[in-house]
């Protein structure tokens, strides 16, 4: 599956309505998992994923993971859009509180998060969710939007669910 998603093309900061946004996350759904259908290594899961969502996602300006390096302290991974920080303690931003809760964080409006670290000064709203391997958060997935409430429950519902199938319940 070279050729990425089959989805209708949609300009990079793009905020669809929600009712389209999550149609378009349910479309491409079968394609995502087929194409990490049988794949285990984590940096070769979080690597497509982040593409496959970047795609999927156009209102994201970043789409990625950080991963879980020391006890409390995530450090950059895959991921599509620009600079990402280098490295986030679990005592800061929207990314630590999810990785210090196990908990998904869906941010209307980062400015009003206290502690919101302020990677790309574009970033209005975020949805972090984490990734559970052996009982604990091993990394988290890191989607952020330009617009305010750029994320529904129901997109972080579907995404919680897809990170489930791609690594497992291992809670």
């Amino acid at each position: 599956m070279s050729e990425g998603i089959l989805l209708a093309k949609v300009a990079r900061g793009t905020l669809l309505p929600e009712a389209e946004r999550v149609a378009r996350l349910r479309e491409a759904l079968p394609q995502i998992e087929a194409a990490l259908a049988g794949e285990t290594d984590e940096v070769a899961l979080q690597a497509t994923l982040a593409c496959l969502l970047w795609e999927t996602l156009p209102q994201t300006n970043w789409c990625g993971f950080y991963r879980r390096i020391e006890d409390r302290l995530l450090a950059v991974g895959p991921y599509q859009g620009g600079m990402g920080c280098l490295r986030i303690p679990f005592e800061r931003g929207v990314c630590g509180a999810c990785a210090r809760t196990g908990a998904t964080q869906r941010v209307p409006d980062v400015h009003a998060f206290p502690g919101h670290i302020a990677c790309d000064g574009a970033t209005r709203s975020e949805l972090v969710l984490p990734v559970w391997i052996h009982g604990q958060v091993a990394a988290v997935l890191d989607l952020d939007c330009p617009h305010l409430d750029g994320f529904s429950a129901t997109e972080a519902q579907i995404l919680e669910d897809l990170l489930v199938r791609c690594f497992g319940a291992d809670r």
